[in-house]
């Protein structure tokens, strides 16, 4: 492969300029154009380069689905910097870490959104050294997609730094995940081809673009030139309008989004004939909302993947359903797995092992390259940290997790972080977190506490105490178990197993 982001945005431009995107919002409503899009992101992506911007810099772009993301990224490649998308949720604590660790030079974000004031946020974050404009939304954002001669795009090579995209995992600070145009594009690329059979597809996106979910949703919409309608705040009734309004053919989410959307829909009488693809990530579906999907010829099915290899696996259409329910799809084209015991050696086929993935989507590696060598295999091999196994016919079944995390309603959560916050509450003598079953996000943190004598906690103090502490309230518990004493074996690790398994 030897396109770039930037050739593939503007090779879609030249050849379906007019394909429409719709912003519902009642912040910043908007409905536009690809080929208008692309155009005010290389005249900001020129004047990025005027004002100093090289190759190779890191522009934060810390905006909800809105027009002027897809704006700001379209810039980074147009002056060959690295895209740094950043979840609209974080406070001071991640965003930081983000920044000071990235050296990001530019910094996008809205002025104020949704009660945040962004200018006094990045002013919590401390020293950042490396920041040299933080611009929220307004006039200075309007003058640098403002009308000029565009230049040409600064050169960078298929397999240079193009995008760098923070997860949480099992440590407690987010990690920064390399991506290069090439393993978007081939990501974007093994996309289409599974796609190809839906007529008119239009999409709408719930995820968010600090995530690597949301990404793609918006880099599909700027390299395929597929009809997109954005949601900046999740509102089922909303969305089942624009389903409706929209002819909405395709869309993904959790359970949540989807069990939301169907009864909005029935509850308003609201046609969701035209939706006939749905996806979503590694969640169980419930039968009753797998029943009424089925009822009006809606296909339900799953896909496996992470920021660091993104599509490993998906369902499709033509599944049955059995395995478009109960697995998470094939491999698809170009993308490998093997399953290893502890050592890296392979188990025998049908046997649980540790999920390793190869292909052209996988990441680059960590940017604190520290962590690369208990990512990695010999040979490239990714370690995903999940457990499972093919079936006979190929599908991949998840059987558990290794790495510590809860995934709420698609949000990765560290189960690490949650505990270090809640070990500084005078009542909390040992604290374990794990993810507790929840019928609407799929997985909620549950806080399993043992308390210093005479001490007394409830889970309004814990929630209490987690505002004050700044970080994001989606990490909060929401569920908090008192206990005598932790489980432990032998060697005094704590058994996490036995307290997911807890009511």
């Amino acid at each position: 492969m030897t396109r770039t982001l930037i050739d593939a945005f503007v090779a879609a431009a030249a050849s379906h300029p007019d394909v429409p995107l719709t912003v519902a919002s009642d912040t910043r409503p908007c409905s536009t154009s690809l080929g208008e899009i692309i155009a005010a992101g290389r005249r900001m992506g020129t004047r990025m380069t005027q004002a100093g911007i090289g190759a190779g810099d890191v522009i934060g772009v810390m905006l909800p689905n809105w027009r002027e993301w897809l704006v700001a990224a379209v810039a980074t490649q147009q002056a060959g910097a690295v895209l740094l998308p950043i979840v609209t949720i974080y406070k001071a604590s991640e965003l930081g870490f983000i920044l000071r660790q990235s050296r990001a030079k530019w910094l996008f974000t809205p002025d104020v959104w949704r009660g945040t004031d962004f200018r006094a946020l990045v002013a919590e974050c401390g020293d950042l050294p490396d920041l040299r404009h933080h611009i929220p939304l307004g006039p200075a954002f309007e003058a640098l997609e403002a009308e000029e001669e565009i230049a040409p795009p600064i050169l960078r090579a298929p397999d240079d730094l193009a995008l760098l995209v923070y997860t949480s995992g099992t440590t407690a600070d987010p990690k920064g995940v390399m991506h290069s145009s090439a393993t978007m594009l081939a990501e974007l690329d093994s996309n289409l081809e599974m796609r190809r059979e839906i007529e008119n597809d239009a999409v709408i996106s719930p995820w968010p673009p600090g995530h690597v979910a949301g990404v793609l949703s918006m880099f599909r919409f700027l390299v395929a030139g597929v009809p997109l309608v954005l949601m900046d705040a999740w509102d089922p009734a909303l969305a089942a309008e624009l389903v409706e309004r929209h002819a909405i053919t395709s869309s993904s989410g959790t359970p949540f989004h989807l069990a939301g959307m169907m009864e909005a829909a029935d509850r308003d009488d609201r046609d969701l004939s035209s939706l006939r693809h749905y996806l979503v990530g590694a969640a169980p579906v419930p039968t009753s909302l797998v029943e009424r999907c089925k009822a009006q010829n809606l296909a339900v099915y799953h896909c496996y993947g992470s920021s660091e290899h993104p599509t490993v696996t998906s369902g499709t259409a033509d599944d049955p359903v059995d395995k478009q329910l109960n697995t998470e799809g094939r491999a698809i084209p170009g993308s490998e797995m093997r399953f290893v015991d502890d050592d890296g050696n392979d188990v025998p086929p049908g046997a649980d092992g540790e999920i390793v993935t190869r292909g052209p989507e996988l990441f680059l590696g960590y940017l604190d390259a520290t962590l690369n060598a208990d990512a990695f295999l010999p040979d490239g091999w990714y370690r995903t940290g999940d457990i499972g196994r093919l079936d006979e016919d190929g599908y991949l079944l998840i059987t558990d997790r290794k790495k510590d995390i809860i995934i709420r309603g698609g949000e990765n959560i560290s189960s690490k972080e949650v505990e270090n916050v809640l070990l500084g509450h005078p009542s909390v003598a040992e604290v374990a977190v794990v993810a507790a079953p929840d019928q609407r996000m799929g997985e909620v943190v549950r806080a399993c506490v043992v308390l210093r004598a005479g001490m007394a906690l409830t889970l309004e103090d814990v929630r209490d105490f987690f505002w004050l502490s700044g970080i994001a309230k989606q990490k909060t518990p929401e569920r908090l178990i008192v206990l005598d004493a932790l489980p432990r074996n032998a060697s005094g690790k704590v058994l996490k197993h036995v307290l997911r398994a807890s009511d």
